[in-house]
């Protein structure tokens, strides 16, 4: 029996929708302030529509666009979870109305977007370099790395490499608390 869109659904329900680990999306949940899931008795979650769209942005980000945490971090606090969403559902005209209103505030406030002395992120521009660059993937590119054929990472070698990246930093995260 299927859901309905507008129900809550499992962390283990986004997880398999989104072809996502468990452990990540709560790694997730400890990154980014914006995602809340509501938690039941037991410590249950329960993920409401927008924080799954929420998710996807942020997956999309992170893993297509090839984006650092601290970049889709910094995406989320200057332009709004709205923003992300809309990048994570391929809404072009929505980001860039997002894009414009940002640009119309700032000028209304007759300061510039980089006043902080700080590169502004519109339409997707990351200040720092992307993770993805590791791997060789220039931005943009959708097919994969520029390198070689024979010096590629296969898409689920990446994806475990990532996997493994999140280990060691919830591991990392683990061990400072009991420090």
């Amino acid at each position: 029996m299927e859901k309905s869109p507008d129900a809550f659904r499992t962390i283990s329900e986004v997880a398999d929708d989104l072809d996502l680990p468990q452990h990540v999306l709560r790694f997730w949940e400890t990154r980014f302030s914006q995602i809340k899931p509501m938690k039941r008795g037991g410590g249950r979650r329960y993920y409401r529509p927008q924080d799954v769209e929420l998710i996807k942005g942020i997956r999309h980000m992170l893993y297509d666009q090839g984006y650092t945490i601290k970049g889709v971090q910094k995406l989320l606090r200057d332009n709004g979870n709205q923003f992300v969403i809309a990048i994570g559902n391929g809404d072009l005209a929505a980001v860039e109305a997002i894009a414009q209103r940002k640009q119309q505030e700032a000028e209304a406030a007759n300061t510039s977007p980089d006043a902080d002395g700080d590169e502004e992120i519109i339409l997707g521009q990351p200040k720092a370099k992307p993770a993805r660059r590791f791997f060789g993937l220039a931005r943009g590119e959708e097919d994969g790395p520029v390198a070689p054929d024979d010096e590629r990472l296969s898409r689920d070698n990446r994806a475990l490499l990532q996997e493994a990246l999140f280990d060691l930093l919830e591991c990392k995260r683990l061990l400072d608390q009991v420090r």
